[in-house]
């Protein structure tokens, strides 16, 4: 895995050279599938940051050889500027002051990446250089604007990359890739050479692998710019307190889109953060999403135009239609609606704040449902505004925000965004720790434990939480082990003459699950079994012996099919009397 401190140890225990890795991922970049990259560095510039590192020790600088990527409407010195828009492209002399933070610590860029052009949308396919590609859901889209930049770290090609969050652009990638996605606070990090959305609440974001290397990074490019009229400097982190609560919009007002999976994978979310430490609040979220309704309906698209709404009208036909639609509106309201926009915001805001003093953070979904490529190309303005419900209020109401992933929904991947107010970025930081390290268990179960069954009161007493029945792959036999006082069967995996079986799946706590494992009797155990949908989870399975000293029971593809066939004498006995069975 790429992570900061995976590299950094192998350049400092010589495992290998910051020249031999960078000239690998170099090539692996070169080769990566169409839609990640608008452009790579020269390799000319590649072997000037090369040479400048092998002139100094791996220990002396905090991202010595650390490869990343850059999103396209922000300045590389020597590369052209695209914003995804090849006739707007400039080179520029100057990198933004975040490159220039990461490189004078030893980070190197790759190149520069994809993105939804102009920074305008949600999804990565409003892009003349391609649709950027979902490696975890092929066919689904990536999440924009800067989906180029989240899908190079899950392609494997760089440790982390720089994107723009001014509606969820940063957010939306991470959570459709499974990354951790920093949206600062305002002015937390310089946007000084960066091609403005709305530059009043643009914010350059940041995508890691891992809370720790995010921290890293904050810590690099977090520091106040005088150049930049927009830059603020941090004060004191605000930790959170012993006891610590944290805000969940109510039932009504959260939205999936039809996606239940979504909702499902969301009060997973919630649950865990309760498992975390944190004292679950129900708030009041109307006045975050009157917010977010300003953004685009509000004077706010007209910040836009001022960015580069002159040059798409000086240049017919550069713009693709859908930005152009967006960005230049037929309609140019009177000029006192640019201040009835800033008091309904103020408005939102102090109802917003209210509800917020009442917790220490929000946990919201990321999104509310991720669509396919062929769903977006369809219908693109509604189904990408479907995509901003929960990140569009965020910078006009000055909150900091973290995108962290979460358990998936069915197969499709999921995330949480963790909320707080301006200069919270370390106090979410550290909730995304305690949420990290209280991530649940699933274990399958097929005999002794379902429900029904002697021993189903363990799990009970454990507090599990039923997720749903399932079947396994196709590829195990099941022995009947009728020694001991509850009967007990163990599946065996085989590559031939192989049946599927009913199991149940049940989330148990980190120490829940310990428990539970600590007390299985052999010769059966825990292991990964493999359910029809393709999908692996933690379940009971026989050792080879378990063959040998049992019944082979495969063709009734149920426990409870068979225990039927027994009489209550062969299995009836006090759960109690022997701990653990299947």
């Amino acid at each position: 895995m790429l992570t900061i401190k995976n590299l950094l140890h192998q350049y400092r225990t010589g495992l290998t050279t910051v020249r031999r890795r960078l000239t690998e991922l170099y090539r692996a970049a070169s080769e990566a599938p169409a839609g990640i990259w608008i452009s790579l560095i020269p390799e000319a510039q590649l072997e000037q940051y090369l040479a400048r590192l092998e002139r100094l020790s791996p220990d002396s600088l905090p991202l010595y050889g650390i490869p990343f990527a850059v999103k396209d409407n922000i300045d590389l010195a020597g590369l052209p500027t695209t914003a995804a828009c090849p006739a707007y492209a400039y080179t520029p002399e100057r990198s933004a002051r975040v490159v220039e933070l990461l490189v004078e610590a030893g980070a190197v860029p790759l190149g520069k990446t994809n993105m939804d052009q102009f920074a305008t949308g949600l999804v990565g396919v409003r892009s003349p250089y391609g649709v950027t590609p979902n490696r975890l859901a092929p066919g689904y889209v990536a999440g924009g604007s800067s989906s180029g930049s989240a899908a190079a770290l899950t392609h494997g090609l760089c440790s982390f990359s720089l994107g723009t969050d001014t509606a969820g652009s940063g957010r939306i990638p991470a959570a459709f890739n499974e990354l951790v996605g920093v949206k600062p606070s305002r002015g937390l990090l310089s946007t000084r050479g960066v091609v403005p959305a709305c530059r009043t609440l643009d914010c350059v974001s940041l995508f890691a692998l891992t809370l720790e290397d995010a921290e890293i990074l904050l810590e690099v490019t977090a520091k106040f710019d005088p150049e930049d009229a927009y830059s603020r400097a941090a004060p004191k982190v605000n930790f959170l307190p012993r006891r610590w609560k944290f805000g969940v919009p109510r039932d009504e007002e959260l939205e999936f889109f039809g996606n239940r999976a979504y909702r499902d994978a969301f009060s997973r979310a919630v649950r865990r953060m309760e498992a975390a430490g944190g004292k679950r609040v129900t708030i009041d979220f109307a006045p975050f999403l009157a917010a977010a309704r300003l953004l685009y309906e509000g004077p706010w698209v007209f910040e836009r135009y001022a960015a580069v709404g002159g040059f798409i009208e000086s240049h017919p036909g550069a713009a693709l239609p859908v930005i152009e639609t967006i960005i230049t509106p037929g309609h140019t309201p009177h000029p006192s609606e640019v201040f009835r926009g800033m008091y309904r915001l103020q408005e939102c805001k102090a109802k917003a704040d209210a509800e917020l003093a009442k917790v220490d953070l929000l946990l919201t979904p990321t999104a509310g449902t991720i669509y396919r490529i062929g769903e977006v190309e369809a219908d693109p303005i509604r189904l990408n505004s479907n995509l901003g419900y929960y990140t569009n209020y965020m910078n006009l109401l000055d909150y900091a925000a973290l995108a962290i992933p979460a358990a998936r929904a069915g197969k499709l991947p999921f995330g949480v965004t963790l909320v707080g107010r301006a200069f919270d970025d370390g106090r979410l930081l550290e909730a995304a720790r305690r949420f990290r390290l209280a991530e649940p268990y699933t274990v399958a179960v097929c005999g002794a434990h379902l429900a029904g069954m002697p021993l189903h009161s363990e799990l009970e007493e454990l507090g599990a939480r039923f997720l749903g029945s399932a079947e396994t792959a196709p590829r195990y036999r099941m022995y009947a082990l009728e020694k001991g006082s509850v009967p007990k069967p163990a599946l065996l995996r085989t590559e031939k003459d192989g049946t599927s079986f009913y199991v149940e799946l049940y989330e148990l706590s980190e120490n829940a699950f310990a428990r539970f494992a600590a007390r299985i009797p052999p010769p059966l155990g825990l292991g990964m079994l493999e359910l029809r949908d393709g999908s692996r989870v933690p379940g009971f399975i026989g050792e080879a012996v378990a063959a040998g000293c049992g019944r082979d029971i495969s063709g009734f593809a149920d426990w409870r099919a068979y225990i039927r066939t027994c009489t209550k004498s062969e299995w009836k006995a006090d759960s109690h009397a022997e701990t653990n069975a299947v």
